[in-house]
């Protein structure tokens, strides 16, 4: 059987989603931050890389940690599934049978069909997986993909807000250009973010752009204070 294109892409578009919104949002608070209190941009650009580098590591190691717990969470029902096979296959019959009838089957045909579908064990685990568990067998680099996926994203996500400061001398400048840039970039992810999450369009970028800015005039602001 083929696989449809959107089931093999939505990992690899959960994970970009994850790594730019963190990406975008923090090292753009931070630098804002700074911006607030130092007048000159290096520090500020020595900090934002500090960021992003530690951001690229952890965001990195908590995907392939997730990745890998997936991994072994189906592979630990995958056993337990094919054990109950050949301790209770009464049991587990009579569950294909009833996910069927809630499938709209009529009674008379799902026992036919429950019964071709336990002639084979691995099917009728898959079977079990998929319509009982609702778990997809996930790719045995799913964690690798996963971590390098999302810390690359962090990575472009958290240059955005720091290239103007490599470019202007100034950090005041280089402070009103991140902010322009970094509102354009947070519209357009949100648009995206929303288009690929069957959110409303206007609704989800406004609230992708606006925790961004929150998040970024709080540290602004803060830094200021405390100064």
């Amino acid at each position: 059987m083929k696989n449809e294109p959107h089931n093999s892409n939505s990992d690899l578009v959960k994970d970009i989603i994850i790594g730019m919104s963190d990406g975008l949002t923090v090292p753009f608070a931070l630098t804002a931050g700074l911006s607030g209190v130092l007048n000159t941009n290096h520090l500020i650009i020595v900090s934002g890389l500090s960021e992003i580098a530690a951001g690229c590591i952890s965001m990195g190691l908590g995907g392939y940690l997730a990745g890998e717990s997936e991994v072994e969470h189906y592979e630990n029902e995958l056993k337990r599934e094919f054990s109950e096979i050949e301790t209770v296959p009464d049991t587990e019959l009579q569950e294909v049978n009833d996910i069927l009838v809630e499938l709209g089957v009529d009674a008379s045909l799902s026992k036919e069909v429950a019964l071709q579908i336990s002639k084979d064990k691995v099917r009728w685990a898959d079977f079990m997986m998929k319509l009982e568990l609702n778990l997809e067998k996930p790719t045995k680099d799913r964690a690798t993909k996963s971590a390098m996926t999302i810390a690359l994203s962090y990575l472009v996500g958290g240059f955005i807000p720091l290239f103007p400061y490599i470019i202007f001398k100034n950090s005041k400048d280089g402070f009103y250009a991140s902010c322009v840039v970094t509102i354009i970039a947070l519209i357009f992810f949100g648009y995206f973010k929303s288009r690929v999450t069957g959110q409303p369009l206007v609704k989800g970028t406004v609230k992708v752009a606006m925790t961004g800015i929150i998040a970024a005039a709080a540290a602004y602001l803060l830094a200021k204070a405390v100064s």
